[in-house]
């Protein structure tokens, strides 16, 4: 009996600023992400791209990734993509461009990734708020001595 779907494994998942593919293909990614660190809250991430690749699966599979906030529950950014392995020797890379993120608080977020409402991948993204350094006071002007 020949197997006609077997569900995939996630290889990799990366968050970063950009994705990019040669001109022989393959990607080369720009700014991978460990934390964000932010000025101000809120604050609206114009772009995160997340680079997900698939393996060792069978059939065609629905793709969900989800940012969830802080406490948790809140889901403040989701996609959907579709893909399909027609063989378990191959592979399926996607990208997903993540436009205008708002970060309300500073904290943990996470990352979910699932395939068929099945979770492959959680993994957290911190964001840290790091306000900018005061501007030097002006020094007083300097007596002058007799």
């Amino acid at each position: 009996m020949n197997a006609t779907r077997i569900l995939p494994d996630l290889q990799a998942s990366l968050i970063c600023e950009e994705v990019r593919q040669e001109a022989n293909g393959n990607l080369f990614l720009i700014g991978v992400i460990n934390f964000l660190r932010v000025p101000q809250l809120p604050i609206v991430a114009g772009r995160l791209c997340i680079l997900n690749r698939w393996a060792a699966g069978l059939g065609q599979f629905n793709e969900k990734i989800r940012i969830v906030a802080p406490d948790q529950t809140t889901v403040i950014s989701k996609a959907e993509t579709k893909f399909e392995l027609r063989d378990p020797s191959h592979s399926a890379t996607g990208v997903v461009v993540f436009g205008n993120v708002e970060f309300k608080t500073a904290g943990t977020y996470f990352v979910e990734v699932m395939v068929d409402d099945v979770m492959k991948l959680r993994y957290p993204l911190p964001v840290v708020h790091v306000p900018p350094p005061a501007p030097n006071p002006p020094k007083p002007p300097e007596e002058k001595k007799a």
